[in-house]
């Protein structure tokens, strides 16, 4: 029994030795400069690689809620770094901030392209739309999400978004196909 506990003690300080990602210098750090980039470096990298959260675009709101859950989950961020840690992941990884390159899509034809096109593609690749094949209640689920998360779509809107999305993207087998 003592040789498993030493062993398991040797990990965990094995494992603490090579340390998290922590914030690089220019180059290949996903990180950028900001009041908060250490927090985030350390405490996000714990668990899952810097890739799995910096091509997301969300706003001040859904990051809260993303680093609320992550806390749950067991992310080491105290009280008194929440608003940092929030404020640094909207200023640097927020609606619109270079947002990760996608392969090049064109989207059906059809009523509120123009919509899922401005209000999807500020976040995200189109190549994720065109991709999928979803129920109406999945698309639906989806854009609620999505509005909730800062697409800037009002109600009529997102109704476009929906009945485009579910018309040209539905999971009945009649999807379009992308161009």
């Amino acid at each position: 029994m003592r040789n498993w506990w030493f062993s398991l003690a040797a990990g965990v300080a094995l494992v603490a030795a090579s340390g998290p990602a922590k914030a690089q210098g220019p180059g290949g750090n996903p990180f950028p400069e900001g009041e908060g980039r250490e927090i985030v470096a350390v405490a996000c990298t714990q668990c899952h690689g810097p890739n799995a959260f910096t091509p997301i675009r969300e706003n001040a709101q859904a990051w809260r809620y993303q680093v609320y859950d992550m806390i749950l989950r067991g992310a080491q961020i105290k009280p008194d770094e929440m608003d940092k840690v929030v404020n640094y992941l909207a200023k640097n990884f927020g609606p619109g901030v270079n947002v990760p390159p996608s392969q090049p899509v064109t989207l059906a034809d059809g009523q509120g392209k123009e919509i899922v096109e401005g209000g999807c593609a500020l976040c995200h690749g189109l190549d994720r739309v065109a991709a999928a094949k979803r129920s109406p209640g999945e698309w639906q689920r989806i854009v609620d999400k999505m509005v909730f998360l800062g697409a800037p779509l009002n109600g009529d809107q997102s109704k476009a978004a929906l009945a485009y999305l579910t018309a040209n993207y539905g999971g009945d087998g009649q999807r379009a196909a992308a161009k």
